[in-house]
């Protein structure tokens, strides 16, 4: 689903459980949660720093513990289920949520596992008695309502569950997961020409949602619309290149493949359900909701790869690098998504300082599809991000190689690859290519802004060069880092003035940076403002900068500034 849909359920989202945030709340306590504590105080203050460390699995044992020792209480007993379910224990979760049920009867987490399990049994009768009676928060009334309407698809009666889902009122984020449901479940039954306008609406309303994406290929290819099915696929892989699914399923189309339905049985609705919330929900609050909903989509179709994949992005997105990697491991070699799931692993090694690991498997992603810019793009930028410029120059020169004629999706890797020369003292081709990335896509901010300031840096092209960088800030007024080079353009310049007034407003926008700290330090010197240099010399010494730029700052800080030396804009 789209950002802003999946933002407003992260929103609602909060109020599905009263519990779940409950122990994410900031604590001072540390401790080597790996050693499990026997005492309730002792489990509970594991469990919460697990929380704080977003361990899902060692919040899950130590909040077990601790029921173990407390094991009446309802908000423990609630904790462990949310952990265990987001943790993949399914089926022991499923004890914990008839304790619970007996306590808070409407409780909806619990009643949403006891659900999930009848659906998955074929008990749809049972299914929609426990839909029935979970609590009444937004996100907890779709989610049953969605799942009581497939419940009663798969007791074969279709009016009914189109009636349930048309019948859900709430948030205005409800009306694409109706549309969508609604296209599918009509699907299912044969019902065509509903399904076709159930996803036209849905389309209309998100063109961007993968999944509706991907359905309304599908259902109109199957109407017997396939070239409109391929205009529309078409268009979204203008602007999301290189897409896995839709990439895939474009192919099938344009080769004269049926591709087939996106579901065919109940069970597999009802895992939609669960994997398009929970891809949805964000991980803002958390990451044990959605992971829980991901989880209860895999019990009910342990084959589904999109699901392990957003549950590993979820990872990502916690900055759980080790969980990501182990999830994206699980999806079959053979899988369309395996590709993107090495690349996504690629960047997860690099980040847990494994980047030479990142390189030889980006290495081989990319030996086997040389043609593939996605792990190309990839490999440069890590290889860029660690300061390897003259390695990362040659990755970007292969992607290069492959584009019979640049378009204007192409500026990027120009302009990656001019930034690399630069960084490896190659200006003329450095120049060259961030000309060939602005001639691509004209006005690009984040060009007119490399280029513009390293004209006035060098003192060469010194108008064009400021005006670049005033256009950059026009369009991006509250980028920080643009605003800073505009800063410094002055000040390189001489206007100190006009420096001062533009840095000041750089710092206010990125307050944690040591070098636009540094450089408004430099600024108030020049305009006599030296006790204000000190302050901002201080401060940007305390923002942990880069060994070469804190070696200048020091000296700056014992001998004021001498020269213009050290300050690297």
């Amino acid at each position: 689903m789209s950002v802003k849909t999946g933002f407003r359920i992260a929103v609602a989202a909060a109020s599905l459980t009263a519990f779940v945030g409950l122990a994410r709340a900031e604590t001072d306590y540390e401790t080597d949660y790996t050693i499990g504590p026997i005492t309730l105080a002792g489990s509970y203050l594991a469990a919460r720093s697990a929380d704080a460390a977003r361990d899902i699995e060692a919040a899950a044992n130590f909040f077990t513990a601790a029921l173990g020792n407390d094991p009446e209480n309802p908000i423990l007993m609630e904790r462990v289920l949310v952990l265990r379910i987001a943790n993949g224990d399914i089926e022991p979760a499923a004890g914990y949520a008839e304790r619970l049920v007996d306590v808070d009867p409407r409780n909806p987490l619990a009643r949403l596992l006891r659900g999930v399990r009848d659906i998955k049994s074929g008990d749809y009768a049972g299914a929609e008695a426990e839909m029935a009676e979970t609590a009444r928060a937004p996100l907890a009334v779709l989610t049953s309502g969605l799942l009581t309407a497939w419940a009663k698809q798969g007791a074969g009666d279709v009016d009914g569950a189109l009636e349930v889902v048309d019948g859900l009122t709430g948030p205005s984020w409800y009306s694409i997961f109706k549309n969508y449901h609604t296209a599918l479940i009509a699907d299912v039954a044969g019902r065509h020409d509903l399904a076709i306008q159930a996803i036209t609406d849905a389309f209309e309303t998100d063109g961007s949602a993968l999944r509706v994406v991907e359905a309304y290929g599908r259902i109109l290819t199957e109407a017997g619309k396939r070239d409109q099915a391929i205009e529309a696929l078409s268009r979204f892989m203008q602007t999301q290149p290189g897409n896995p699914v839709i990439g895939e399923l474009l192919a099938d189309l344009e080769a004269g493949r049926d591709p087939g339905p996106l579901v065919g049985t109940t069970v597999e609705g009802a895992a939609e359900v669960l994997y398009g919330l929970g891809a949805a929900i964000g991980s803002d609050e958390g990451t044990e909701l959605p992971s829980a909903y991901l989880h209860l989509a895999l019990y009910l179709k342990p084959e589904f790869n999109l699901a392990l994949t957003a549950l590993a992005d979820l990872f990502v997105a916690s900055e759980r690098c080790e969980d990501a990697i182990r999830f994206y491991g699980q999806i079959p070699d053979d899988s369309y998504l395996r590709r993107n799931a090495d690349i996504q692993t690629g960047f997860c090694l690099d980040g847990l300082a494994r980047t030479d690991e990142a390189v030889a498997l980006l290495n081989k992603v990319i030996d086997a599809k040389p043609e593939g810019l996605d792990a190309i793009m990839a490999l440069g930028n890590i290889l860029r991000g660690r300061e390897r410029f003259a390695e990362a120059a040659e990755v970007y020169t292969k992607g290069i190689a492959t584009i019979d004629e640049p378009g204007p999706g192409d500026w990027r890797i120009f302009y990656f690859r001019g930034v690399a020369y630069e960084r490896s003292k190659e200006w003329d081709k450095a120049e060259a290519d961030l000309k060939e990335a602005l001639d691509l896509n004209p006005g690009q901010p984040q060009v007119l802004n490399y280029l513009g300031y390293s004209w006035v840096d060098m003192g060469t092209n010194l108008d064009e060069g400021l005006d670049m960088i005033r256009s950059a800030v026009d369009q991006r007024p509250n980028d920080g880092y643009i605003v800073d080079s505009l800063g410094w353009a002055y000040y390189r310049l001489g206007r100190y003035e006009d420096a001062v007034a533009q840095l000041e407003r750089a710092v206010e926008l990125r307050p944690e940076d040591p070098v636009i700290n540094d450089h408004l330090g430099d600024a108030y010197w020049k305009v006599g403002r030296k006790l204000e240099a000190t302050f901002q010399w201080n401060h940007a010494r305390d923002l942990d900068p880069e060994p070469v730029d804190l070696e200048v700052i020091v000296k700056k800080l014992e001998k004021g500034l001498v020269t213009d030396g050290g300050s690297d804009g």
